[in-house]
């Protein structure tokens, strides 16, 4: 038996290519086990060549109120540090992504992107079936909008080295066990060949 992949062909017509998360308050942290600079260049190889071939950029970034009280406030194990109020472009989409007028742009307010947003209905109103996934952080955001795409009946493509985790363990749990059973792992290298 061969672990060698078939080689991916994309329809651009219905792919959509979701880059999570990348944002000024959350591409400047550490990554694993990609550098954050090898993420942001690869993200914006694959909205240039989705955007050459005709496929629909969408940008998520997560951020709400100044307050924080848009924001989940649920009991954990394990908290997420805060050292005071967010600065006020914690939210805005970094400028390497080469955001353009027709990209589809969503704001989430935790982890996926579907809960609370209109990313489905802006996605099926084009019959985008086809989402190349890719951002930070391969474990959080990533992953749990890559979950309920798999249980919204859309194809999914991971561009794996286009996203990085918190750590390299969590990173590669999620793309070794957890994406592969949701959809098709390629590099940002096979994806932009895809779409040619």
């Amino acid at each position: 038996m061969s672990d060698e992949k078939p080689v991916l062909k994309l329809d651009a017509r219905h792919t959509a290519i979701v880059v999570i998360d990348m944002q000024k308050g959350i591409v400047g942290r550490p990554g694993a086990p990609y550098p954050q600079l090898t993420v942001v260049a690869n993200c914006a190889r694959l909205l240039a060549a989705a955007r050459a071939a005709g496929a629909q950029p969408v940008l998520v970034h997560v951020g709400g109120s100044p307050d924080g009280a848009d924001r989940l406030h649920t009991a954990t194990d394990q908290s997420w540090k805060s050292t005071g109020p967010l600065p006020p472009d914690w939210s805005e989409l970094i400028p390497e992504l080469d955001r353009q007028a027709a990209d589809i742009v969503v704001l989430k307010r935790q982890w996926g992107a579907f809960y609370g947003t209109d990313l489905d209905l802006q996605l099926r109103r084009r019959r985008l079936a086809t989402i190349v996934i890719c951002g930070i952080a391969t474990e959080f955001g990533v992953e749990s909008t890559a979950r309920d795409a798999y249980e919204r009946g859309y194809e999914l493509i991971f561009a794996e080295d286009a996203m990085t985790g918190v750590t390299a363990e969590s990173h590669s749990n999620s793309v070794e066990r957890i994406f592969p059973r949701l959809g098709r792992v390629r590099s940002t290298d096979a994806i932009v060949a895809a779409f040619s």
